[in-house]
């Protein structure tokens, strides 16, 4: 396998290999601001994550998915993201399937946690290209990704069906390889100005 599990740790924010244990801190989680409420999102709701965390750990078994817990500096998890749609052969990534509890969202925490998976995908892996991808009307976390620095590739129409039925156009975009070294360094400015709020 050309990814596998890993922790990274940073000043602010701890990525591990997600597992069962995590679950009463991130039920916790996504309770806070009823975040499984957004319909045009993808967190489970509070009774939900046992189940989302065994259906993440089952695509790990595949190869296809590397998830992590994110921790705070309490060593609390606040939140799930993953290295996705892994592409092996041709050392592909989307980061994705990210969520936030909504205490924690817009303090710098995400950004942080961005740096280490890219700094991993991009230094560590080798990778050619990180993905992003979200539900086009979810301009909040389009605008994060912006934020980035990633560009966007396209919007891929009707591309998914949600649980409620509606059809999903997927905004999708992507940081490559050459990119990468002016991306880390707006990222580490980004968390630099940050600190110092």
């Amino acid at each position: 396998m050309w990814t596998t599990p890993v922790s990274l740790q940073g000043d602010r924010v701890s990525l591990v290999p997600l597992a069962p244990e995590h679950a009463a801190d991130l039920a916790e989680a996504s309770a806070d601001g009823d975040l499984h409420k957004l319909w045009y999102t993808m967190v489970p709701p509070p009774d939900g994550v046992e189940a989302e965390i065994t259906r993440r750990l089952t695509l790990l078994e595949t190869g296809s998915m590397v998830p992590f817990a994110i921790l705070d500096t309490t060593g609390r998890a606040v939140g799930m993201t993953t290295y996705m749609n892994i592409d092996h052969g041709n050392r592909r990534l989307e980061i994705g399937s990210t969520w936030y509890r909504k205490s924690v969202q817009r303090t710098g925490l995400n950004t942080a946690c961005k740096l280490l998976m890219l700094r991993h995908a991009f230094e560590t892996l080798d990778a050619i290209a990180v993905e992003f991808r979200t539900h086009a009307i979810n301009m909040q976390s389009r605008r994060a990704i912006e934020r980035l620095g990633a560009r966007l590739d396209g919007i891929l129409r009707a591309h998914m069906i949600m649980d409620n039925g509606t059809l999903r156009d997927t905004a999708v975009y992507s940081i490559t390889a050459a990119d990468w070294p002016t991306i880390k360094a707006h990222l580490e400015f980004q968390i630099t100005r940050h600190q110092q709020t």
